[in-house]
């Protein structure tokens, strides 16, 4: 069981990593999820991840205080008008429109309601 915990956390950092560079994937609930998996199945993974340069401050935050950076909070604003915009411009239903509408905003909302870490 414990391979397969380390394996799921080693995809999830691998997607977190991606979605560093690609807006359109969250990096953060990917993290989240990688210390999930590392803390059940290997302590020095867990220990990497927490301690990790630039992945780590963004966990601590989370977990001591459900907080999310300002700098996060604005990514996360970016990529979601992102999303919303590119489904405008290739002409999405109104009712996908209006399902991302009300799913997107749903997001933002819990991500800006958060404290600042």
């Amino acid at each position: 069981m414990h391979y397969l915990w380390a394996g799921l956390g080693l995809l999830c950092v691998a997607l977190a990593m991606v979605g560093v560079v690609l807006p359109l994937l969250p990096t953060v609930p990917f993290l989240l999820l990688a210390a999930f998996f590392f803390a059940r199945s290997s302590s020095r993974l867990h220990t990497w991840l927490l301690t990790h340069k630039l992945f780590g401050p963004l966990i601590q935050d989370w977990q001591s205080s459900g907080a999310i950076r300002p700098a996060a909070k604005k990514a996360a604003t970016v990529s979601v008008a992102a999303v919303f915009g590119l489904s405008i411009w290739m002409s999405a239903p109104v009712f996908v429109l209006a399902i991302q509408a009300v799913v997107l905003g749903g997001v933002l909302v819990f991500i800006w309601t958060r404290p600042n870490g």
